[in-house]
């Protein structure tokens, strides 16, 4: 039961990133904002968590894990709402930045809380984490549609009320988490990304997570359909993050590698890019929604590396990944936004698929790095052939 609160916790937190997307062009409408501005909510949010994320392992091993998670949900609880009450593009800004440290301090902890409390492994618990990235990935646009035709305020304060739910269900069955026996440093993070294998894999995920989300917060306005349209391409969208995170990425892994998946995916996300940029309003569509395909490999594959691949303890080696992964996060909604207004639709994915070619080449260069990865993968093959 403490797996299955927090699961849907995290599941409440993931919508927060999808949420907006089919109402960006409703706030830049009502709010009288440019695209590029409006695309500032994912700015703030995902800077703000990943630097925030460099504090999770501190704070977590000083006050225990279930009460990271409660400040967490409560933080979220207060800036969704208040996000609901913003007068301008400046405020609502500002309320996202910190609902990003609320969603920093829980996304890191949940991690590492239902790796600990799960009884099939750490893998399997890997992958209910990221069935929930991809379930509240792909219910936040529906959430959003449904709710934002009814007014853009809407869907800020109805995530304050679910995530309200989940503040209670994670306080009424989590078990309190003891806290560690030594306290983590906050240099802890930084210094664990001086292992070779860590640094690799979080930059590679940055470029990543730059394509990533490009798609996530220009194509909003270049679909140009209604809130409900939008919504229904990011939930098919969404379906495919999910599908490919828990039934497409762990035979991957077993049959070719780890690695060699973050190589294919990072092709095929390419490819679907430049499918964005060349075609029409139904390719778009398409292309948009097979994205979700890649997008669920490569964060399942990105997250179990991290853990894996260094000595460091998993939620230090969480957080230094994170803060460089989320950068990516961070950067490309503006960028790719303003360089779409300046330069046309077609140049953000033309630099997103050259940001995954990129990370392949990162990949590929720092390949000796990786062989810790080979390892976790044998296993994982041998444990399979005796189930």
């Amino acid at each position: 039961m403490s797996v299955w609160a927090t699961a849907f916790a995290a599941v409440v937190a993931f919508m927060g990133i999808g949420l907006v997307d089919p109402i960006l062009p409703s706030i830049a409408q009502g709010l009288k904002a440019t695209p590029s501005q409006v695309s500032l909510l994912f700015t703030s949010y995902f800077l703000v968590t990943a630097v925030a994320m460099l504090l999770t392992g501190w704070v977590s091993s000083r006050i225990g894990g279930k009460r990271t998670l409660l400040a967490g949900l409560a933080l979220v609880i207060v800036f969704a709402a208040l996000a609901g009450t913003s007068t301008s593009v400046a405020e609502l800004v500002g309320f996202r930045a910190g609902w990003g440290l609320g969603n920093a301090l829980f996304v890191a902890t949940a991690l590492a809380v239902i790796v600990g409390a799960a009884s099939g492994g750490g893998a399997a618990a890997i992958i209910l984490y990221e069935a929930a990235l991809g379930l509240g990935i792909s219910a936040g646009p529906l959430a959003g549609a449904l709710l934002g035709d009814w007014n853009w305020r809407a869907p800020f304060f109805g995530t304050a009320t679910l995530m309200a739910a989940g503040f209670v269900l994670i306080a009424t069955l989590l078990e309190t988490t003891p806290k560690p026996a030594v306290r983590t440093k906050l240099s802890a993070p930084l210094r664990a990304l001086t292992h070779g294998g860590l640094s690799t894999t979080a930059f590679t995920a940055l470029f990543y997570n730059f394509a990533f989300f490009t798609i996530l917060a220009f194509t909003p306005f270049i679909l140009h359909m209604s809130a409900y349209g939008i919504g229904a391409v990011f939930f098919g969208w969404g379906v495919c993050v999910a599908l490919a995170s828990v039934f497409g990425a762990p035979p991957l892994q077993r049959r070719i590698g780890s690695v060699n998946v973050l190589h294919l995916a990072l092709a095929l996300l390419a490819v679907l890019q430049v499918g964005i940029a060349v075609s029409g309003h139904a390719g778009i569509i398409v292309c948009t929604i097979l994205s979700g395909i890649p997008i669920g490999l490569n964060n399942t594959v990105f997250t179990e590396s991290a853990m894996e691949v260094s000595d460091a303890p998993r939620p230090v080696a969480s957080a230094g990944y994170n803060f460089v992964r989320w950068m990516g996060g961070a950067l490309a909604p503006f960028i790719a936004t303003k360089l779409g207004e300046e330069l046309g639709a077609p140049v953000p994915y033309a630099l997103g698929a050259l940001c995954c070619l990129i990370g392949m080449a990162i990949l590929y260069a720092r390949r000796h790095h990786l062989s810790a990865l080979s390892r976790v993968d044998v296993v994982a093959q041998e444990t399979a052939a005796v189930a």
